[in-house]
Parts: C-alpha cells; sequence; structure tokens
C-alpha cells in the first residue's frame, strides 16, 4: 500500500531541524550558511526567492555534493510549501549532510523573509 505524502513528511521531520523562515533567516546571517530553492525552474521563475541558491529536487544530491562537497556546511532548505524541501533534507541527511534545516513554511514567507 502507498504511503501518503503529508504521513511520509510529518514523519521525517521529527528527525529533522525545522525553522521558520524569519528564524532560519536570522540564524543563516550568522552562520554564513547556503539557503537552496528546492522548486522546479518555472515556480522559480514565477516567483523569484532573493539569495537562495536553485537545485531542482531531482538533481540536488548529485550537483550539491559537487559544488558543496563538505558535509559540515550548514544548509537551509526550502520550497513552495516546505514538503519538498522536509524530502530533501532527510537525503541530504543520509548522504552525510550534518547541519541541514528545512524551512518549513510557504514561498510567501521565505519571499519575505530572506535579506
Amino acid at each position: 500500500m502507498l504511503r501518503p505524502i503529508p504521513e511520509l513528511v510529518s514523519e521525517a521531520r521529527q528527525e529533522l531541524r525545522c525553522l521558520s523562515a524569519e528564524e532560519a533567516f536570522a540564524e543563516q546571517s550568522d552562520n554564513d550558511g547556503i539557503v537552496i530553492d528546492v522548486r522546479e525552474a518555472a515556480e522559480v521563475a514565477e516567483k523569484p526567492a532573493p539569495n537562495s541558491v536553485h537545485i531542482p529536487r531531482g538533481v540536488l544530491e548529485m550537483k550539491l555534493s559537487t559544488s558543496h562537497p563538505d558535509p559540515s556546511q550548514t544548509i537551509y532548505i526550502h520550497c513552495a510549501s516546505g514538503a519538498r524541501a522536509t524530502l530533501a533534507a532527510e537525503q541530504l541527511k543520509r548522504l552525510g549532510y550534518q547541519n541541514v534545516t528545512v524551512i518549513t513554511c510557504a514561498i510567501d514567507a521565505v519571499c519575505e523573509n530572506q535579506k
């Protein structure tokens, strides 16, 4: 039987560090972390998130391990709603990234809080 995505996201969040956009960007300004937008290109074109590195969810593991190979790099991940970001963070933790945080709010809050 297939498991519903909201159930998987809820389960994954129990093991991940999750913050609001406001909390994440306040923290990120102090620790030189990288903010990654895992939305698809069309979504980013429609509503860009300033100061985010765009790496679509489908290629995140391959691209990030090349562009940011340091497993201790502080990483903040967001998407349109927080669901894809959660699943992406779960995969990055499995790859060995140690400091991964999910920004759990909607894209509007992400855009409003980025500086």
